[in-house]
C-alpha cells in the first residue's frame, strides 16, 4: 500500500507543473501529442549538451549530476513538445502501479535529486510483450531505461513516458 501511495505521489508531481499552464484534455482517453514548432514554455532545450559520446541518445540523463538530472527531467515535463521523439536514457529505481478501476498498469523509473528528498517518476512502456511481475524486476530495483520521449493526456492530467523502451536490470536486459 505504501508503494502505491508513493507511486501516485511521484506521478502526481509533474501534474503540479501542468496545473498552471491551462492545458486540459477533453476526454478520459489518452490523447497523444506530436511535436510542434513553438516551444510550450518558450525555452528551446540545448540538446547538444545532452548527447552522449556514442551519439546513441539525444538525452543521456545517466551522465548528468543529480541536480542537473532533476532540472532536465523537470524541463521535460514543463516543455514536453520540445522532447517528443527524442531518445532518452535514464536510471533510477523501478516502480509499478495498477489502477484497479481501469486495469491499466504503469511502470516507471524513479529519479531522485542530489539530496534524495525529491523524486520524479518517468513512465515507460517496454517494446515487446511483457507481463508483470514475471518479466519485471522487484520494486525499488535499480534499472536503466532507454526509450523515445512522448506524453499523453488522460482526463485532465498529462503524463510523460518513454515508449518503445528497453530496460537493463543488473544482468537482465530487454
Amino acid at each position: 500500500m505504501k508503494s502505491i501511495k508513493t507511486f501516485i505521489a511521484l506521478m502526481a508531481l509533474p501534474l503540479c507543473f501542468y496545473s498552471c499552464n491551462g492545458t486540459t484534455a477533453s476526454s478520459s482517453e489518452p490523447s497523444y501529442q506530436s511535436s510542434g514548432d513553438t516551444p510550450v514554455g518558450g525555452i528551446k532545450p540545448k540538446d547538444e549538451a545532452f548527447n552522449s559520446s556514442s551519439g546513441e541518445y539525444d538525452i543521456d540523463l545517466t551522465q548528468l549530476s543529480s541536480s542537473m538530472v532533476y532540472a532536465q527531467v523537470n524541463d521535460m515535463f514543463v516543455n514536453p513538445d520540445q522532447y517528443v521523439g527524442k531518445t532518452v536514457k535514464a536510471n533510477g529505481t523501478f516502480d509499478y502501479f495498477k489502477d484497479d478501476k481501469t486495469g491499466n498498469e504503469y511502470f516507471s523509473v524513479v529519479i531522485k535529486d542530489a539530496t534524495a528528498c525529491c523524486a520524479q517518476g518517468l513512465e515507460f512502456v517496454l517494446d515487446g510483450d511483457y507481463t508483470y511481475p514475471k518479466d519485471y524486476p522487484a520494486q525499488n530495483a535499480e534499472i536503466t531505461v532507454t526509450g523515445k520521449f512522448n506524453y499523453y493526456n488522460e482526463g485532465e492530467n498529462r503524463y510523460a513516458q518513454l515508449t518503445n523502451a528497453k530496460m537493463d536490470v543488473g544482468q537482465l536486459s530487454w
